[in-house]
Parts: C-alpha cells; sequence; structure tokens
C-alpha cells in the first residue's frame, strides 16, 4: 500500500513538474517573439535614419542662396475685384549678424532652437517626440521645426500641411546646411523672418515697434521681438499687449533656465513695462486696414496659420464693396472735420452687411487705422434709443398695434422718472409715432406693460450676446451691446424675421489658382414674425421721412432709427434697406461728452454717404411685405398703452407688475442712460443736457433676474 502511494505521487510530481515545463516554454516563447519585434522594428527604425542620413547628406547645395529675397505675393480683394490688401510691400531691412545684439540671437535660439549649433538643419528624434505628445494632447503642443526648417519654409515651400511638405522641408534644410555657415543661416533668419505689423525681419520690427535701432533696444524689447516668430498677429503688442507681455516673460524663462541672463537681469525684465511707437509704421498696402484684420481671424478660423497667409502666395476673395468702402472711409473723415471731432479719441465706425445672403459689405473700425488699431464694430458701447426697435419688436410679437396709443405724459416706475429729450408731451399718441420721435416716457410705458423679460428674450434671438440688466432703462437703451451684433439683430427687420450670420470670406486661391475654401451657405434662422418686422419697418420708414433721422433721407425706401446717450457720450444711426444693413456709431473713446452730438446728426450723414454708395447696384427697390396702415384716426376699440394706470395723464406713479428674481446678468461698468432730440441741423458749442434716466428699482429692489435663452411659443 505504501508503496503503491509513493508511486502515484512519483507520476503526480513528474506530471506537474512537466506541466509547468510547457507553461514555461510559452510563456518564454510569448517574450522571446517580443522581444525579436521590439528588436526587429528598432533596427528597421535605425535603418530608415540612417538611409534617410544617408540621402540628405548627399543632396547638393543650393546656388546663389546669399542673394535670395524672398517673393511675397499674397493678396486680398474685394468682391468687385480690387485689391485692397497685399503683403508684397514689405521693410527689408537687412541688417549684419554682428551688428545684432547677442541677447536677440540668444532670445531666439532659447525660444525656437536651442539645439541650433549642435544639428544637421534638422532633428528627426525631435519630431517623433513632438508627434507623440501633439497626439497624446490631441492638439498642436509642441512644435519639431529647427531655424533651418523655418527658414527653408520661409524662403522655398508653399505652406500646405502634408507630410509630403514637411519631408521636402527636411530637404531643403539639409541643403542649406550644406551650403552656407550655421551664422549665415541665422543672419538670413533674422531677416527674413515675419514678426507681424508689416515687418520682415527683426530690424524692420524693431523701428515698427519700438523706433528704436537694434542697439538701442533693452532686454525685455530684445524678447518680446524673439517671442513673435510663433503667432505674429497673436502675439502683436498693438493688438494684445497683455498676451505680448506673458509671451515675453516665457522667452525671458527659457533665456534663464538656459543661463543666457541672471536671476537678477530676468527679475528686472519681467517688470519692465512695454512703451511701444505711438504710431506704429504701416509698410503694407491696405485700403480697408479694419476689416482685412477681421478677414484674418476668419482665415485663422479656417485654420490658415499667419505666417502662412501673408508667405502663402494665396488670393483670398472677400465680400468687401470697395466703392462703399472708400465712401465709408471718406465720409468718416469730412463729417468728423466739419464736426469739428478731431481729437484722437473721438472716433467713429461703421458696419454693413447684406442682411439676404451676410455679405460684409463696409468694415471700418475707427477713423485712422495708423493711430489706433482697436475695432469699435467689435466693441461694446450703449446703443441709446436705437435699442427701441427692439422694445417695440417685443411689443408687436406680444399683440400691440402699431396703431395703439400710448401715452405720452410723465410716469414713474418705482424710483424712475424718465423724461423726454424735449419738455414737449403729446397726450395718447399712436405707437408708431412714439417710436418716430423716440418719446422716452412712451418707451417706459410700453416695456412696463410687455414686460422686461420678454424685451431681453427678443434681444437674445436676435443676437445679442453681450449682459443686459433685468432693468426697465433697458427701454432707453442703456445697457452695452457689440456694434457687430446689434447690427446684425436689425438683419431680422430687413428680412422677415431671419437672423442671418454675416461673413467676410467668399473663396481662398492657392498660388496655381486652386480653390482651398468657398463659403457655403451663411447660419440663417427664423427668430421674428413676418408680420412684426412688416411692421416695425413701417415705423421705422417713419423715423426717416419725418422723425428724428431725416438726415439719412437717400431718396429710397429704408428704415432706421436714431440713438443718442445721456451727455452725448455716444451717437447711433442703424437702418436698412430691403437688401442692406447698415450701422454707424460716432462717441469718444474714453466716454467723455460731445455736446450737440446725436443720432440724427453725424452718424445719419455717414450713413447715408455710406448707403447712397452701397446700394447703387441693389436689385431689390421696395420692401416685400404686406401693406401696413399707419393712422393718426382712431374708431372703434383701440388700446390705449399707460391709460389704465395713468388716466388723467398726470404723471403719477405706476407700480410695476414684475418681481424680478436673482441675478444671471453683470452690470456695465459703466451705464450711460439715453435720451434723444430731434435733429440738429449744425454743430453747435453748448447745448442742455438731456435729463438722465434714473435707474428704477421694481418694488423697492434693486435686483436682477435670470433671461433663458429658449424663446416662449408666444415670441416665435
Amino acid at each position: 500500500m505504501s508503496s503503491s502511494y509513493e508511486k502515484y505521487k512519483r507520476r503526480r510530481a513528474s506530471k506537474d513538474i512537466a506541466r509547468e515545463n510547457i507553461s514555461k516554454r510559452k510563456e518564454n516563447k510569448f517574450f522571446t517573439n517580443l522581444k525579436l519585434f521590439i528588436l526587429t522594428s528598432t533596427a528597421l527604425l535605425l535603418a530608415g535614419f540612417v538611409a534617410f542620413n544617408l540621402y540628405l547628406s548627399s543632396l547638393p547645395p543650393i546656388e546663389h542662396l546669399e542673394d535670395f529675397r524672398p517673393n511675397i505675393v499674397t493678396q486680398f480683394y474685394s468682391a468687385d475685384g480690387e485689391v485692397i490688401k497685399t503683403f508684397t510691400a514689405f521693410t527689408y531691412d537687412k541688417v549684419e549678424l554682428k551688428d545684432v545684439p547677442e541677447e536677440l540671437k540668444k532670445a531666439l535660439i532659447a525660444t525656437e532652437d536651442k539645439n541650433f549649433y549642435r544639428h544637421g538643419g534638422y532633428d528627426l528624434f525631435g519630431i517623433v517626440r513632438s508627434s507623440i505628445q501633439n497626439v497624446i494632447a490631441r492638439q498642436a503642443v509642441q512644435g519639431a521645426s529647427t531655424l533651418t526648417q523655418q527658414l527653408a519654409r520661409i524662403l522655398f515651400l508653399s505652406n500646405e500641411r502634408t507630410l509630403t511638405r514637411k519631408i521636402k522641408e527636411i530637404e531643403v534644410a539639409a541643403r542649406i546646411e550644406k551650403t552656407i555657415s550655421k551664422d549665415q543661416i541665422l543672419e538670413m533668419y533674422l531677416n527674413n523672418v515675419y514678426l507681424g505689423a508689416g515687418a520682415y525681419g527683426v530690424s524692420a520690427a524693431s523701428k515698427i515697434y519700438f523706433n528704436k535701432k537694434l542697439n538701442q533696444l533693452t532686454l525685455p524689447e530684445l524678447a518680446l521681438i524673439a517671442g513673435l516668430p510663433q503667432a505674429p498677429s497673436v502675439y502683436n503688442p498693438y493688438n494684445n499687449k497683455d498676451l505680448a507681455i506673458r509671451r515675453r516673460n516665457q522667452v525671458l524663462k527659457r533665456m534663464l533656465t538656459m543661463k543666457y541672463i541672471t536671476k537678477e537681469e530676468y527679475d528686472k525684465a519681467i517688470d519692465a513695462d512695454v512703451k511701444l511707437s505711438s504710431v506704429p509704421q504701416i509698410y503694407t498696402t491696405n485700403k480697408a486696414p479694419y476689416f482685412s484684420d477681421y478677414v484674418l481671424k476668419e482665415l485663422h478660423k479656417l485654420g490658415f496659420e499667419e505666417t502662412d497667409i501673408i508667405q502663402g502666395g494665396y488670393k483670398v476673395i472677400t465680400t468687401l464693396d470697395s466703392k462703399a468702402q472708400d465712401a465709408a472711409n471718406e465720409s468718416i473723415l469730412k463729417n468728423m472735420r466739419a464736426w469739428g471731432l478731431t481729437n484722437k479719441s473721438q472716433q467713429a465706425a461703421v458696419f454693413s452687411f447684406n442682411a439676404i445672403d451676410g455679405r460684409i459689405l463696409v468694415y471700418a473700425g475707427g477713423k485712422n487705422y495708423g493711430e489706433s488699431q482697436y475695432d469699435r464694430v467689435q466693441s461694446i458701447r450703449p446703443p441709446g434709443s436705437a435699442f427701441k426697435p427692439i422694445l417695440y419688436a417685443a411689443a408687436l410679437e406680444k399683440g400691440i398695434s402699431p396703431n395703439d396709443l400710448v401715452d405720452d405724459s410723465p410716469i414713474t416706475i418705482g424710483n424712475w422718472s424718465p423724461h423726454n429729450a424735449t419738455p414737449k408731451y403729446r397726450g395718447k399718441i399712436p405707437v408708431y409715432k412714439a417710436l418716430m420721435i423716440s418719446s422716452n416716457v412712451c418707451a417706459a410705458r410700453i416695456i412696463q406693460e410687455v414686460g422686461i423679460r420678454s424685451v431681453i428674450q427678443l434681444a437674445r434671438v436676435l443676437g445679442i450676446s453681450t449682459p443686459l440688466e433685468y432693468d426697465y432703462t433697458i427701454s432707453l437703451g442703456s445697457n452695452g451691446v457689440k456694434m457687430f451684433e446689434f447690427v446684425r439683430a436689425f438683419g431680422a427687420f430687413a428680412n422677415g424675421g431671419y437672423v442671418v450670420q454675416p461673413y467676410a470670406i467668399e473663396r481662398i486661391e492657392d498660388s496655381r489658382g486652386r480653390v482651398l475654401y468657398r463659403a457655403g451657405k451663411t447660419k440663417i434662422t427664423h427668430q421674428l414674425s413676418l408680420k412684426t418686422a412688416a411692421e416695425i419697418t413701417a415705423m421705422l420708414r417713419t423715423v426717416i421721412q419725418s422723425g428724428t433721422g431725416t438726415g439719412a433721407n437717400i431718396g429710397k425706401p429704408a428704415a432706421g432709427k436714431t440713438g443718442t446717450t445721456d451727455e452725448y457720450k455716444d451717437a447711433y444711426f442703424v437702418g436698412y434697406t430691403p437688401e442692406i444693413v447698415t450701422g454707424v456709431w460716432v462717441g469718444d473713446d474714453n466716454n467723455k461728452r460731445i455736446n450737440g452730438l446725436f443720432g440724427g446728426t453725424v452718424p445719419a450723414k455717414i450713413w447715408k454717404d455710406v448707403m447712397t454708395v452701397a446700394t447703387k447696384s441693389s436689385t431689390m427697390t421696395e420692401f416685400n411685405y404686406p401693406p401696413v396702415e399707419l393712422t393718426n384716426y382712431h374708431g372703434g376699440d383701440v388700446k390705449v398703452i399707460g391709460d389704465d394706470e395713468n388716466p388723467e395723464n398726470e404723471g403719477k406713479t405706476v407700480e410695476t407688475t414684475e418681481e424680478p428674481t436673482p441675478a444671471e446678468n453683470q452690470p456695465q461698468e459703466t451705464k450711460p442712460t439715453e435720451t434723444t432730440a430731434e435733429p440738429a441741423k449744425a454743430p453747435v458749442t453748448q447745448a442742455p443736457t438731456p435729463q438722465s434716466a434714473s435707474k428704477p428699482a421694481a418694488n423697492g429692489a434693486n435686483k436682477f433676474a435670470p433671461i433663458p435663452m429658449a424663446v416662449p411659443e408666444g415670441l416665435r
């Protein structure tokens, strides 16, 4: 028994050992195969690197490279074929390497290519490393182009983003390294790299940004220039000073890490302010500079980088109407001078687009791009009474008729007592006439009738995104709006209630004529009823015919609205024909008073000059709306807005009817309230101050209500 059991144990142990050996063999075989795969892949990769390096080393040098000058031919065209911006005119102020400050050379190498003096023009391992990092991050977070590769791209290659282009870039870089020395490569790069604001090369950038010679620049100024090649327009200090300083400090940090500067030099440099040249020298031909800047931003959204655009030889066909743009530029200067608005802070802006298809026709962000590159089309300013059409549209959507009556007499809502621009009050007048004469008390009664929420909801769906306080004073345009969005909103009145997204680029062609991009149909949403659009248009036509906007009459069917803020700080005129919407703003960048400035004066005159030219080729000569009858004679059952609250027109207090709920929108930093007046005939040196429209408190509370972005069924 014992012997049999021992035999069984031995057989069992033998089997276990056999199984273990088999398992180990399988495991060893797996790891052996894995190691073999890794070794084979590594060998093939190394062989590929060696073969590619041998190929690159066999490439011939480039003849006459020292005499090369870049050929930059990218141009922007207007819709009617005029060249509005060209990059062929540029500064090429050549500087020898010995005259370039050491700090600039070190800053550039530290930022763009720390191994510049050690590689052969390219860094294959660096390319692999950066590719892995970019795949992990799912975006371009790390570049791998050496200074020599960048020079190859600048001098010889297109800007297409393909593997073929990258390989060619490496090939050309290798040939450059065989042709000239490292110092010569660095010198050519410093003279040819684009650095924004029309500057090619570091010497030109020194003059444009600081109005100094290179050897006069300080360490922080040199670091700022060294940080520009990565994204010239993004880090251009004229466009975004804070971002330029942040980038400069990154360059200084890299210089410190590489021990090119001391800790004391670093600390002093990062605290230095940026003192730019007061008037930058614009070396590019640019007939519509603010529009061209907007086009560049649109190109960035389409995936083009600024250096690619400028050096790529592209033909960019835009939507701009060059004749109307010229008319806007001339009219701004002419009318601003005539009104005595010659200070640099006294500015004007014009934005015009086709309300049917969204093409931007005119875009002027100021009166002098050389003095100020700030784009006022994108700035936020209170519109004054120009906001009232949105209020009245909300009322019409609620069922109020243009021929209903509204009480034009003093009113108090909470602690708010708005007043008209003149002491004249007319009693019960038609709603359309209240808008025509821009009565403030009538606007107050109407928002009290339809509710603050309805007005803000409508403003939102028409595309106005800026904060609007839950406050009755918004009826007088007290909150700031972005001009671009505000003018776009008026497009719904011109186009049957449809909001159309404006666009600037029709198509992009490369140097061979191949179409790289063609604009599709623009985004269109229906946000207002046809009936409301027709009625608002009928009402706003009376503003130009016999109301506050007679100065904008172009002798064609047109509708519009004036706007003037408290103490004459801002003046607006926004109007439209059956096809084209144009807005004009005039004011002071420093929010200062301009005596005698009304929406019906300078803005209306500029609007008239622009629209006279812009509408010459219009195919639609009349609004395609159902007829709307406006009458002063009332019979039968007519609604009287404000009659129930204040039947004797004695200006008694009207209790608020809405309960604001907790805050949604932040108040604006400055909130001038709005008044309007009859159009002035000539400039005056002093004018009576319109009475302020003090902020009301609903039931004694100063609160704001959340305004949902969705539109109730009754507002559609």
